[in-house]
C-alpha cells in the first residue's frame, strides 16, 4: 500500500514546503483539500484552470507524492436550491481541476438534508437518501464527460451511513466513475464501536470492489462519546483491513487521517509493521 496523509495534518507550511517535509516523513501520496491547504493565492472556482492544475502536477511529482484524494466535502444534500446551485459548480470545477491534475479521486462525503451540514434522525431516512442520489447523479455524469472519478465515504453520521447504503448509491447510478473511499473508523459511532470487525466485514464484502483509497485513523471512547485520533494510539483492530489491501488492493492510495506533525511518522510505522506481519 502507499501511505500518505491529509494535506492539511502536516506541518502548516506554504505548499512547497509542505510537500517537501511530509516526503520526508516518508509519505507517498497526499489528500488535498485546496481551501484548507493552500493560503498563498486563490483556489475559487475562476482560479482552477488547467495552467494551475498542471503546475501543481508538477510540484507534487517533483517531490513524489501523489494526490490520492482531491477533496470537495460539501453539502449534495443541502435544502437550500442557491446553496445547492454553489455546490454543484463547485464540484464540476473541482472535477474539470482533476482532469488535468492527475489526482486519483474526487473525494467526497454524503451530506445531511439541512443547510447546517449536521447529524439529525432524517440523515438515516430514505428521502434523504434518495435527495443524495438525485443531487450526485449530475456530478457523476459531469465525471464520465470529464474522464475523473468521483469517490463516496460513507459515514455514520451523514447520509450514507452504513455500507448497504453504499452499496445501494453505487447500484442505483452504476457508473464506473463512481467508486468509494472506504474509512472503517467512520462508519463506527458510540452505539456500534464494539461490532467493529463485523461491520468492517461487511463492508469489505460488499463494497470491497469498488474502494479506490482507504483512510485509516484510530478512535477513543472518551466521556462517552466516540473520538478520532492517529493510528495506533486508540481501540482500532486493523488487521481485517490491512490483510484486505494487502489481498485484493495492491498499491492503493491509503492515507492516514487524525495525525499531527509530531505522530504522524510513528502512526504510518505503527500501520507499515502490521501489513508486514500479515
Amino acid at each position: 500500500m502507499q501511505i500518505g496523509l491529509r494535506l492539511h495534518d502536516a506541518k502548516q507550511l506554504p505548499l512547497k514546503e509542505r510537500l517537501e517535509e511530509i516526503r520526508k516523513q516518508g509519505f507517498v501520496c497526499g489528500h488535498l483539500a485546496l481551501s484548507k491547504v493552500i493560503t498563498e493565492n486563490s483556489v475559487a472556482n475562476p482560479a482552477l484552470t488547467p495552467g494551475y492544475a498542471m503546475y501543481l502536477k508538477n510540484l507534487f511529482a517533483k517531490n513524489e507524492i501523489d494526490i490520492a484524494v482531491l477533496g470537495c466535502y460539501l453539502n449534495l444534500a443541502n435544502p437550500d436550491q442557491e446553496q445547492l446551485a454553489v455546490i454543484k459548480e463547485r464540484y464540476m470545477a473541482n472535477i474539470r481541476f482533476a482532469a488535468h491534475l492527475g489526482c486519483g479521486v474526487v473525494g467526497t462525503e454524503t451530506g445531511a438534508p439541512n443547510t447546517e451540514y449536521s447529524f439529525e434522525p432524517a440523515c438515516h431516512s430514505e428521502e434523504a437518501l434518495e435527495i443524495f442520489i438525485q443531487n450526485l447523479k449530475p456530478i457523476v455524469a459531469y465525471a464520465e464527460k470529464m474522464g475523473v472519478i468521483v469517490a463516496i465515504e460513507p459515514v455514520y453520521k451523514h447520509i450514507v451511513c452504513n455500507p448497504k447504503r453504499a452499496r445501494y448509491v453505487l447500484d442505483t447510478i452504476q457508473s464506473p466513475n463512481l467508486q468509494i473511499i472506504l474509512d472503517p473508523v467512520n462508519l463506527l459511532f458510540e452505539g456500534n464501536y464494539q461490532d467493529r470487525d463485523a461491520i468492517i466485514s461487511e463492508a469489505i464484502t460488499l463494497l470491497g470492489k469498488d474502494v479506490a483509497v482507504v483512510h485509516l485513523k484510530d478512535f477513543i471512547i472518551e466521556n462517552g462519546m466516540m473520538k478520532s485520533v492517529a493510528a495506533g494510539t486508540g481501540m482500532m483492530n486493523y488487521e481485517h483491513i490491512l490483510q484486505f489491501i494487502k489481498k485484493d488492493k495492491p498499491f492503493i492510495h491509503t492515507t492516514l487521517e487524525n495525525t499531527t506533525p509530531d505522530n504522524a511518522v510513528s502512526a504510518r510505522e505503527y500501520l507499515e509493521k502490521i501489513y508486514q506481519s500479515i
